[in-house]
């Protein structure tokens, strides 16, 4: 029997009859609800719910989009990620604000917790951890297709979206497309931040001091292992290549999985504001960890930390870890949300 959550017309967005694309809330309903689709196109993959019985299309053809190609994984065959094509012909009319709708979008889903699902997903979730995300067969698979996209349609422009795992994985293609220059819109749901979670920590001058201490101690470790060598010319610097990448964030402050990035970005602005703006700028792209393996010579570039990003912080009270981390909250009407704009300074 399936669950209300995959039944559009129960919980999704259908009051998004007219859409405005240059609405930003309207862009991330449409981008969450895209997300959406993946996972119930695979619980329909999952419990061979075909033709009629299928609950999937709607998440995307409420929206005229249709179903391009399905990613599925190389070892379990599960459904992870989609390319959706927008359906009217190009070029489309642009809206007073200057928003077109994207000729494409490429979604990820993220963990499924459920037989047929989680044993390759958790392996995936640990991948994540240690950093090693780059090496699986879903980002590989998920960079081919982006590739092909891109290199297919230079018309409209071209969406990356994902929630949880998925997020990671559209993470880590948007930061290998934004090193060619090639910007994509980017919209991460509750993307993970490998780092203990600071952010939780009730008392606002024990947070900093963890944070201010956590920073010297990266830049000092950085400055030491990279001491030797000259520092690179900024078009040569792959940070502040990045940084002209600017993706979506869309962060709930009660799931421990992703509030980090608030604190992230938030201590970096702090350390400007007291000219400890170089720690601060170091210490950003490097964790303890990262820099370890710099040492030991090893692959080092810690795949979550990003240098600028759009910030939407989620006010609205939630009353558990799943609703908090959930993608559902992302298209719901009149959501309580906090917005920043995050720019690395170099």
């Amino acid at each position: 029997m399936a669950s209300e959550e995959e039944i559009f017309s129960l919980t999704g967005p259908s009051y998004l009859t007219t859409i405005d694309w240059n609405n930003p809330d309207n862009r991330k309903s449409i981008a969450a609800s895209l997300v959406q689709g993946v996972y119930v196109h695979e619980r329909d993959h999952k419990k061979n719910r075909l033709g009629p019985q299928a609950l999937a299309p709607p998440w995307w053809e409420s929206f005229n989009f249709v179903l391009n190609q399905v990613l599925e994984d190389e070892d379990d065959h599960s459904f992870f990620g989609a390319v959706y094509e927008f359906k009217f012909q190009y070029p489309y009319p642009k809206y007073a604000g200057g928003s077109y709708p994207p000729k494409y979008v490429i979604a990820f889903r993220g963990t499924i917790l459920k037989r047929g699902n989680w044993k390759q997903d958790c392996k995936l979730d640990r991948r994540c951890i240690i950093n090693k995300l780059q090496n699986s067969s879903r980002f590989r698979l998920g960079m081919e297709a982006t590739r092909n996209i891109v290199d297919k349609s230079r018309l409209g422009n071209i969406w990356l979206a994902g929630h949880s795992l998925g997020s990671s994985i559209a993470l880590l293609i948007g930061r290998n497309m934004a090193k060619t220059r090639i910007h994509m819109e980017t919209y991460l749901f509750n993307p993970p931040f490998m780092f203990p979670p600071i952010e939780r920590i009730k008392n606002e001058k024990l947070k900093h001091g963890v944070r201010f201490a956590n920073s010297v101690i990266t830049a000092g470790l950085a400055v030491a292992v990279n001491g030797g060598h000259k520092p690179k010319p900024a078009q040569d610097d792959p940070f502040i290549v990045l940084s002209y990448w600017v993706p979506h964030l869309f962060l709930n402050p009660s799931d421990l999985i992703c509030s980090e990035y608030m604190g992230y970005f938030e201590h970096r602005e702090s350390m400007e504001k007291i000219d400890f703006g170089k720690i601060g700028r170091l210490a950003t792209q490097h964790t303890i960890g990262s820099i370890v393996s710099t040492a030991l010579g090893k692959d080092s570039e810690p795949m979550h930390l990003i240098p600028s990003a759009y910030l939407t912080t989620n006010l609205s009270p939630s009353t558990n870890f799943k609703e908090a981390h959930g993608i559902r909250q992302w298209w719901k009407p009149n959501l309580q949300c906090k917005f920043e704009e995050y720019q690395f300074k170099h």
